[in-house]
């Protein structure tokens, strides 16, 4: 086999996913970094090529084969009406993971639901997302495509808006009034259906994929490490949230044993001290990288 079968062409987004995305992997066991002045992102794996590529153009590189597998939003790839693997979802409260198409328009338009957009001039940046979305409810707008800046397009240029949000703050003040959902968006890792039909390339995105999943699952949560009398036990455990049950090991004194859990790190300020009363010693609070089930 040649060498050049073994790599896989790994697209990383640039721009606002670019970082988040980076972090991700390098939580995940990938050292990855990326030069100023460099598209090609280095990563400590060999068998992994990876480039930076927009993620608005990823769906239609991967879908062409161009590239093996990317990583873009959920909106991006039903935009490009893109045919690719999508391999799984990222669910994270990492910011910039996540985002909603909205349509709005000025607070003071009569306009106040979908179907009084009929006749209307829309702007957005995914004008086959809405003209779908439109069109799923019978109604006939004039859609086009925004070059940016967007949200000052309206009233002047356009009736109505389509823009992506998280929180909605910035429409409010700028004066806008979201009128419906279109999307919401997470990012997705993809692969080419040819990729995916390669047996050695398949495992080794199945294999991305798992690291991903795995750090991901720890997002948030860490490892407690605790001495406890065996008489104050079952006092312990009924305090422990766990992930799945709390593992309790013997210690050389037969009177104590070791109990280690997986926890919600925002609670550990709050069941710490429980603990302590009920009879816990040495507390211990590991952070953790990666949960792989």
């Amino acid at each position: 086999m040649r060498l050049e079968s073994r790599k896989l062409r790994l697209a990383i987004p640039n721009g606002n996913l670019q970082q988040a995305t980076v972090d991700l992997f390098c939580k995940a066991g990938y050292n990855m970094s990326i030069s100023s002045r460099s598209y090609h992102p280095t990563v400590d794996d060999p068998e992994i090529e990876c480039m930076l590529v927009r993620p608005q153009e990823q769906p239609r590189y991967v879908q062409d084969g161009l590239i093996d597998a990317g990583f873009t939003g959920l909106d991006l790839i039903r935009e490009a009406q893109a045919n690719v693997v999508e391999v799984f979802e990222v669910q994270s409260k990492t910011a910039g993971f996540f985002t909603r198409w909205v349509l709005c328009v000025p607070g003071n338009s009569p306009i106040r639901e979908v179907r009084d957009l009929e006749g209307k001039r829309i702007a957005t940046e995914l004008v086959s997302l809405t003209r779908e979305f439109l069109e799923q409810r019978g109604v006939q707008a004039l859609v086009e495509y925004s070059f940016g800046a967007t949200e000052v397009k309206v009233p002047l240029l356009a009736d109505a808006i389509m823009e992506s949000t998280v929180t909605g703050n910035s429409l409010r003040a700028n004066g806008l009034r979201v009128i419906d959902t279109v999307i919401e968006s997470r990012p997705r890792l993809i692969a080419s259906q040819k990729a995916y039909d390669d047996e050695w390339k398949r495992q080794k995105i199945e294999d991305i994929a798992l690291m991903l999943k795995g750090a991901l699952a720890a997002e948030g949560k860490v490892w407690l490490s605790m001495n406890v009398a065996r008489d104050d036990l079952q006092a312990v455990l009924d305090i422990l949230p766990a992930l799945d049950k709390p593992t309790v090991a013997s210690l050389s004194d037969p009177a104590w044993v070791d109990v280690t859990t997986i926890v919600e790190e925002d609670l550990v300020h709050v069941i710490a001290p429980k603990l302590k009363k009920a009879g816990a010693h040495g507390i211990v609070e590991y952070p953790l990288n990666k949960i792989i089930d």
